[in-house]
């Protein structure tokens, strides 16, 4: 019996990650650092070992801690977006375009993470006014921009009668998140769950509806 020759082993180099790949990989390990021991104490090194990367290919990527704090932000707003959907918000009606805006924007500030990065933010924004300045522009900006941008659509077809939709979008963020995450910030509850966000976004729409829609 002839016996089968067994196949040379590939000499070739290891598949390398995508660059984009790498990125994410790092960006949930920093995250996870970011929530667990704050800006300052996050430690690059142990971030790239947790990614499975080296501190070399960590900083090709993310030259400073700084930009990689700033990619955590930038990650999650993008799942905001994502989810907000904005470009088919149009075929639904007033409502059931509001409560998603604001489910949306639930689902990101009241998510565990998103409340340990304020915690973080705050904490320590005196001795790194950068990761404040990162927040506000990436965080706060972005999705109050979303809401307005909605707001004037719906202004500008006749379905909503708004004067200042830049000051209405602040003020929806406000009725939709600072209660519960006050509450959670201050140990009062533990979380805040999936039924509580979606009904927390319904009754701030018709309170909101309110008062906008035409007569």
């Amino acid at each position: 019996m002839v016996e089968k020759q067994k196949s040379p082993r590939s000499r070739g180099r290891p598949q390398v990650r995508p660059d984009d790949e790498t990125r994410k990989v790092i960006i949930l390990a920093a995250e996870r650092q970011f929530c667990d021991l704050g800006y300052e104490t996050a430690n690059i090194n142990v971030i790239a070992q947790n990614s499975g990367v080296s501190t070399k290919t960590l900083y090709r990527l993310f030259p400073t801690k700084a930009d990689l704090f700033e990619c955590v932000i930038s990650f999650r707003i993008a799942e905001f977006v994502l989810e907000a959907d904005e470009e088919h918000l149009d075929a639904v009606n007033v409502k059931t375009g509001l409560v998603r805006l604001l489910a949306a924007y639930g689902h990101l500030v009241l998510a565990a993470n998103t409340i340990a990065i304020i915690r973080l933010v705050l904490a320590e924004a005196e001795r790194f006014p950068e990761i404040a300045a990162t927040f506000w522009e990436r965080a706060i900006e972005r999705t109050n921009a979303t809401l307005e941008r909605w707001l004037r659509a719906q202004a500008a077809l006749g379905r909503l009668v708004v004067d200042d939709p830049h000051m209405a979008a602040g003020m929806l963020r406000g009725m939709m998140a600072m209660e519960p995450q006050r509450a959670v910030m201050m140990g009062r509850i533990g979380g805040i769950d999936e039924a509580t966000i979606m009904a927390r976004a319904e009754r701030c729409a018709e309170i909101f509806l309110t008062g906008t829609l035409p007569r």
